[in-house]
């Protein structure tokens, strides 16, 4: 009797993320300028063409159409759909979702519309938030008469440091009510500990909004599952979305603790609608979004593009750790680290200067963060039209310059 043939296995995440003939054909769905090679897509990702062609047929459709298909269907219809598919793609329930135009602009209403405090609390912010989330929080403390308590996290950063100077400021605080905390720090790149960060503070009765803008696309998770009851994500980056997407997740058994914004009163107050800001969203973007999230899976998710991103970052990491004169920020932990990573020549003062010259005598696009307690440095964001023979030409360009 013959024997049935054997289907061949799927690869393997690590075998995906390392299959250069795949990526290129990934690479290959996108229209890229001609330049220098882009290293940082860490600001904004890239549309498909695929989700360019039908954001512009949006657009036209919506010009056309005008306030009888948003009257008719998409306020009432069309967005509760892509709302419920959002929220399945993240790992929450639909009611637990509210689309706003970015990470920032959600973190923002989440910080000013939290009504949990009382005088004498105290809020907690660190050197690695973002400085808009920084802002914020500096506000709520003015405006409400609250402590402002920031710590800065020791460099080298380790899993155990992390989580120690989170325990500390808890200890030595003990009104603490509300704290920022960033997953993926758009500094250097450091991965936090969220689950167990946000483990210890639910033993001091502290309550975090989590800023995941850098997270959502790279880091495989469900935001129901990583202990926060408040988050802001941006759609922009790794997901592939058109640009002004955002979100914010509010877990159903706290919605009360957050206000509708400037009190408004569109929605019932059982409605996480209702805390977000007031205004017309951008239509023909969110229209966008199930071509989007479908191109997403199709590629493999977050755990496929994580470990691609991931992939690239060991290819300069490694070999930029034995170059005299690179100091590379990031841990190698895999805990602590995504394919965001920062460097800083150490023989050179002046971290500006040298991203100029990786662009004018490498054609190396990247951009400097400053404002940490470890000092300036150069981020390094590959993206999914990035090769490893880019981020060979990165590792001889820091051989040269360093």
């Amino acid at each position: 009797m013959a024997q049935a043939a054997q289907t061949p296995e799927a690869p393997s995440v690590t075998e995906r993320a390392q299959d250069e003939a795949f990526w290129q054909q990934v690479a290959a769905q996108y229209d890229v300028e001609p330049g220098p090679i882009n290293l940082e897509y860490g600001y904004f990702g890239r549309m498909t063409r695929k989700a360019l062609r039908n954001y512009e047929e949006n657009l036209a459709y919506v010009n056309r159409s005008n306030s009888v298909y948003v009257r008719q269907q998409f306020d009432s219809v069309d967005s509760e759909v892509i709302r419920a598919q959002l929220a399945s793609l993240v790992g929450a329930a639909t009611h637990e979702i509210a689309i706003t135009r970015c990470a920032s602009e959600g973190l923002q209403s989440l910080i000013r519309n939290y009504n949990e405090l009382r005088p004498g609390d105290q809020l907690l912010i660190s050197d690695l938030d973002y400085m808009s989330v920084q802002t914020a929080m500096r506000w709520l403390a003015k405006a409400r008469g609250i402590e402002l308590i920031e710590i800065q996290h020791a460099h080298p950063a380790s899993y155990d440091a992390v989580l120690d100077a989170y325990r500390q400021a808890f200890e030595n605080n003990p009104r603490l009510k509300l704290m920022a905390l960033t997953h993926v720090t758009h500094r250097t790149g450091l991965v936090m500990p969220v689950q167990a960060i946000a483990a210890l503070a639910r033993e001091h009765g502290v309550d975090v909004i989590l800023d995941g803008a850098h997270a959502l696309g790279q880091m495989d998770f469900k935001v129901s599952e990583l202990g926060v009851a408040f988050a802001g994500y941006n759609l922009q980056k790794w997901i592939g979305a058109p640009l002004s997407l955002g979100f914010i997740f509010v877990a159903e058994d706290r919605l009360l603790s957050v206000d509708p914004d400037m009190g408004d009163g569109r929605y019932p107050l059982d409605e996480l609608l209702s805390r977000v800001p007031y205004g017309t969203p951008n239509i023909p973007a969110l229209m966008t979004l199930p071509t989007v999230f479908e191109e997403h899976l199709a590629v493999g998710g977050s755990a496929v593009k994580g470990a691609r991103l991931n992939y690239l970052r060991e290819l300069w990491v490694k070999p930029a750790r034995e170059i005299p004169g690179i100091e590379v920020l990031t841990p190698d932990d895999p805990r602590l680290c995504c394919g965001i990573s920062a460097f800083r020549f150490t023989l050179h003062a002046d971290q500006d200067v040298m991203i100029e010259r990786l662009l004018r005598e490498h054609g190396l696009f990247t951009v400097a963060r400053d404002g940490s307690a470890c000092g300036p440095c150069i981020r390094v964001t590959p993206g999914f039209t990035t090769s490893a023979a880019d981020v060979a030409q990165l590792v001889t360009a820091l051989r040269a310059l360093a």
